[in-house]
C-alpha cells in the first residue's frame, strides 16, 4: 500500500476519533461506530497508531468488548441503530423510487436482525466515581 494511502487512512482515523470523542458529549454523534472507523483506519494506516489507539482508555471502554467478544451494551446498540435509521430515512423520504425504498427497508430489517441475533448484549460496565 502506498504511503499516500496510508497517510489518508491515518488522517481519516484522527477525524473519526475526533468526532467519536465529540460523540461522548453530543448525543447526535454516534461514538461507537466512529471509534470503530478510527480503529479500522489506524490498522490500515500505521501499526504505531494502531497500538497507541488500542492502549487508550477510550478504546478499552467503548470498543474492546465488541472487538474481543462480539458484544455491545444495549446503549451502544441503540445509539448505532437509531443513528443509522436516521441516515437511512433521509434517502427513503427524498427518493421516489419504489425499488430503492424496498431495498432501504430490507437493509433496516437486516441491520436489526444482525444486532439482535448476532451481537451479544452485555450489561453496562460499572464506572467508579
Amino acid at each position: 500500500m502506498s504511503k499516500i494511502i496510508k497517510f489518508l487512512y491515518i488522517i481519516i482515523g484522527f477525524i473519526a476519533l475526533g468526532l467519536g470523542v465529540m460523540g461522548l458529549v453530543l448525543p447526535v454523534l454516534p461514538t461507537t461506530p466512529l471509534l470503530l472507523l478510527a480503529s479500522y483506519c489506524f490498522v490500515k494506516g500505521s501499526e504505531r497508531f494502531e497500538h497507541w489507539f488500542k492502549g487508550t482508555t477510550l478504546y478499552k471502554r467503548h470498543l474492546e468488548t465488541f472487538v474481543k467478544e462480539r458484544a455491545m451494551t444495549l446503549k451502544q446498540k441503540l445509539t448505532i441503530l437509531l443513528f443509522a435509521d436516521v441516515m437511512i430515512a433521509i434517502p427513503f423520504l427524498i427518493l421516489d423510487s419504489f425499488m430503492v425504498r424496498v431495498m432501504l427497508v430490507l437493509i433496516v430489517f437486516y441491520k436489526y436482525y444482525y444486532f439482535i441475533y448476532k451481537i451479544q448484549t452485555v450489561p453496562e460496565p460499572i464506572t467508579k466515581t
